[in-house]
């Protein structure tokens, strides 16, 4: 399926702030690509995309999960992550599980305040975190493709800022003296997980097209 001469592809989300941030990415990264989510592929090509359980044991598993279903689902080529915070000081949780962190009705607001709540009584250098990003791209006729893109910090014990997402406004990069929330889009996305870990794919992407 193209729009206007694009190829396009659905990103495995119904969340508004990622297809945006995935949309400034892979225009950075000049892959051209036009990328929709799930709820517009469902209007433009008359199917249900169903909810896939994010039963991997790892982030690469379920970026997996969730590109391969999406491109069964609507035969299209599709893009997909799966990311979180990995925090030292909890052995790495809440990892593959920060999204629902707090319960079966988490949300952003939620998930955050059990994340500081957690870490009340962990002094400041015992406070590292890691945020992580596995990124899949899954094409109908060539399989899938996963990496990785990783970002190192530590985090705050109350937020600060009103830009991003998630875990944002707790989140402070290595190098660096403001949170994630903190940052404007572009400078998130030249240092986040995310912003790695699809920067990684589009290269792949774009060495496939390469005669």
């Amino acid at each position: 399926m193209t729009s206007e001469g694009r190829e396009v592809a659905v990103l495995a989300t119904r969340n508004a702030h990622k297809l945006v941030e995935l949309r400034r990415i892979l225009a950075e990264a000049e892959l051209d690509i036009e990328l929709i989510d799930i709820d517009e592929a469902e209007q433009r090509l008359g199917v249900v995309v169903p909810e896939v359980p994010e039963t991997g044991a790892t982030f690469e598993e379920n970026a997996r999960l969730k590109s391969e279903a999406v491109a069964l689902a609507t035969s299209l080529p599709a893009l997909a992550d799966d990311s979180g915070l990995c925090v030292d000081a909890l052995n790495g949780m809440p990892g593959v599980l920060s999204a629902r962190w707090s319960g079966p009705a988490a949300d952003d607001a939620s998930n955050l305040r059990l994340v500081i709540d957690q870490l009340t009584d962990v002094p400041a250098e015992r406070r590292g975190a890691q945020f992580k990003c596995a990124a899949a791209f899954t094409c109908p006729e060539q399989g899938t493709t996963v990496v990785v893109g990783s970002l190192e910090g530590s985090l705050l014990g109350e937020p600060r800022g009103a830009n991003g997402f998630g875990y944002d406004p707790i989140f402070v990069p290595d190098g660096h003296d403001r949170t994630t929330a903190e940052m404007t889009g572009a400078e998130k996305d030249a240092i986040s997980h995310r912003g790695r870990a699809f920067r990684r794919l589009a290269l792949c992407l774009a060495d496939r097209r390469d005669p």
